[in-house]
């Protein structure tokens, strides 16, 4: 772990927050319903719950955008939503939140990606999935592409966030980190299962450790098995950094030039996991466009993933907060 001073956060906050970010992803939409349970329905034995009240929140590659506003950056977030009434809502939020739109398109024949959770007498009861999973058309990626040939000039990385929903597609994957790299642009992914090693030639590239085992084939039970799995990742996406997240036990850091180092957790008391991965994510990027390290940009981001799992929910990460963190614990 990096030791800093609050003259060198002051740096990297400073730079980071001057530039721009794209982030590009499944954009979703996390709706929450809460409500009471009195009874058991007498149609099956399954709870009835009256919903009570109703809260919608940025899911996906939107909460990555999200938690990259909350360190102080303006991310541009390129992806798509349906035309439908949950599609307006997610733009309205964009609005509220002062998250710039010009990157999201709508289409007519996919809804927008909703996961609905259902919680009656503060237990979550069931969840509902809204989505449709097969990869966008060619002509949707062609348009989603000419966002980024617009933007690619005013902006110092693209953060790729695929949560197998489609929009991240094989042929777009390929098309965005070759223009990336073309332009001398950091390209940051927190990768799921399906593209998994599609991503080559990235500067950071984030698994956790149930994809690496399942994209390497390999059950990693110790150490020596997790080194072999980042340096095998290494060499087959030739990425500048490998960075594989392991929930509680903290990260494991593999760089290109050979070098690894275990990162331990900074959650003191976990009450929720979700959304910890978007929270790392955008750390990292932010933190590398702010001229970090890679070991200053995963230090950080260590803190920020404990502070969010701290809290109930899916939550950013909010600056005040982080610099608390690690000034006092320097």
């Amino acid at each position: 772990m990096i030791k800093f001073d609050k003259k060198r956060l002051d740096k990297i906050i400073r730079y980071g927050r001057k530039q721009k970010i794209i982030v590009f992803g499944d954009l979703m939409v996390d709706q929450y319903l809460w409500g009471n349970v009195s009874r058991i329905s007498p149609e099956a034995p399954v709870p009835v719950i009256n919903i009570a009240s109703e809260q919608i929140r940025f899911g996906g590659a939107a909460n990555v955008s999200f938690n990259l506003m909350g360190l102080g950056s303006t991310p541009l977030l390129i992806g798509m939503v349906g035309e439908d009434r949950m599609g307006n809502n997610f733009l309205q939020m964009m609005e509220e939140n002062n998250l710039p739109t010009s990157g999201i398109i709508k289409v007519k024949d996919r809804p927008t990606t909703v996961k609905t959770r259902i919680i009656g007498n503060d237990q979550h009861i069931a969840r509902v999935d809204q989505e449709i999973t097969s990869y966008i058309s060619l002509k949707e990626q062609e348009k989603l592409f000419k966002i980024f040939l617009e933007n690619i000039d005013e902006v110092e990385a693209i953060l790729i966030q695929d949560y197998n929903k489609g929009v991240v597609a094989p042929q777009l994957i390929h098309h965005v980190i070759e223009l990336a790299v073309r332009h001398g642009k950091m390209v940051t992914v927190d990768p799921k299962f399906d593209n998994f090693f599609e991503f080559k030639n990235v500067t950071l590239f984030k698994p956790n450790l149930a994809e690496t085992e399942k994209a390497l084939a390999l059950k990693i039970k110790d150490d020596n098995d997790l080194i072999f799995a980042g340096q095998q990742l290494i060499q087959r996406l030739n990425s500048e950094a490998v960075l594989i997240t392991r929930g509680a036990k903290g990260m494991a850091l593999f760089e290109k030039k050979g070098d690894y180092s275990f990162v331990e957790t900074k959650a003191r008391n976990i009450a929720d996991v979700s959304g910890a991965g978007d929270t790392v994510i955008a750390t990292l990027t932010f933190t590398l466009c702010g001229g970090g390290s890679i070991r200053e940009a995963v230090t950080l981001s260590s803190y920020a993933a404990g502070l969010v799992c701290e809290e109930v929910g899916v939550v950013p990460i909010k600056l005040p907060i982080l610099l608390k963190a690690v000034l006092n614990d320097q």
